[in-house]
């Protein structure tokens, strides 16, 4: 029996002259959850494409399930489930239809189908729209069906890529929690790809930090935050009833502040580096006719590892709405079901 349901050696993906994924080995235990952060055009989308036998890679090899992904992708297939960034239904058909549809895909046997299809609804709390048209639903009901579309042939692996985009705050919170719910009970490993920090925290055992191709660090959420508090960065936020435009400037130039954010009109949250970087920061403030109401270290985050890590902010932090293609090779279908 394998206790480890992925393993990547050397993974590599260019496309052209552009590397989209870089040399990455990693390995995932069966039954975590195993996220990948990292912004848009990260390469995380092209990893999962071809851990799925969807995208060949240029170089390196990987198992999915103790198969070969090159040499065994069929097998790899009986093995897994996937739910792409992209909703992959038909308005016209029911919930029940659409299943049936691909389960139908899968050689699943009729009555076992429709049983099959009951127990998936159920597990998302869609029986009573079973009947009805895709096309009617909300966007969170559709990615309900969506998630539990990849289920139907029982997958021991899960690959799941941002399966929370563009949804609604209750949506995306019956979804985090339905992946919970398949993780604990069916022990089904789980591939998250996500760019939300929030929910990288949330819902992962350990995370895989990705940037321009290349994994940076792989740790659980709590270790990847120790980075910080056992290096020479402090993150702190401050209060400054008379915080303008200027003095941001000024401190933001300081040698020491890595980033400085506005919270609100009086609130600012910094990430710096060095022993003297409390002083410094309170100096130059002062200097300035700062008035500091108050001034505290904080915990860090995800958002302030990645910082630490790559040198620079996630891309898109300000939005969980991703706009358009990833620049390392994530491309659209050319054809559109309608």
């Amino acid at each position: 029996m394998h206790e480890i349901a992925i393993e990547t050696m050397e993974l590599t993906k260019r496309f052209g002259e552009l590397t989209a994924v870089d040399h990455v080995s990693f390995k995932v235990r069966k039954g975590e959850v195993f996220g990948f952060l990292g912004p848009n055009g990260a390469g995380k989308t092209t990893t999962i494409r071809m851990l799925c036998t969807l995208s060949r890679p240029s170089e390196g090899s990987a198992t999915v399930g103790g198969f070969d992904i090159r040499k065994e992708d069929g097998r790899v297939r009986e093995h897994i489930g996937l739910v792409s960034e992209k909703m992959i239904m038909y308005d016209r058909l029911t919930a029940a239809e659409n299943l049936k549809l691909f389960g139908k895909l899968f050689d699943i046997p009729k009555a076992a189908l429709t049983e099959k299809i009951k127990e998936v609804l159920k597990l998302v709390k869609m029986e009573k729209w079973a009947n009805s048209q895709i096309g009617t639903f909300s966007t969170g009901m559709k990615q309900r069906i969506n998630v539990v579309r990849a289920l139907l042939n029982q997958p021991e692996i899960l690959f799941l890529d941002e399966p929370t985009l563009g949804l609604d705050p209750q949506s995306t919170s019956e979804i985090r929690e339905f992946i919970r719910k398949i993780n604990n009970e069916q022990k089904t490993t789980i591939i998250l790809t996500t760019h939300m920090m929030v929910e990288a925290d949330l819902l992962c055992d350990r995370i895989g930090i990705i940037d321009r191709g290349k994994i940076v660090a792989i740790d659980t959420p709590e270790n990847l935050k120790r980075l910080i508090s056992g290096a020479d960065t402090t993150v702190m936020e401050m209060n400054i009833p008379n915080l303008s435009n200027r003095l941001m400037d000024g401190i933001r130039s300081l040698e020491c502040v890595s980033t400085a954010k506005f919270k609100d009109n009086t609130h600012i949250k910094i990430q710096a580096r060095g022993d003297e970087a409390f002083d410094e920061i309170i100096d130059m403030v002062r200097r300035n006719e700062g008035k500091i109401a108050f001034i505290k270290n904080i915990e860090p985050t995800l958002e302030d590892v990645f910082l630490h890590l790559t040198g620079h902010e996630v891309r898109d932090e300000t939005s969980d709405k991703v706009k358009g293609i990833g620049q390392h090779g994530h491309w659209r279908s050319k054809k559109r079901v309608r």
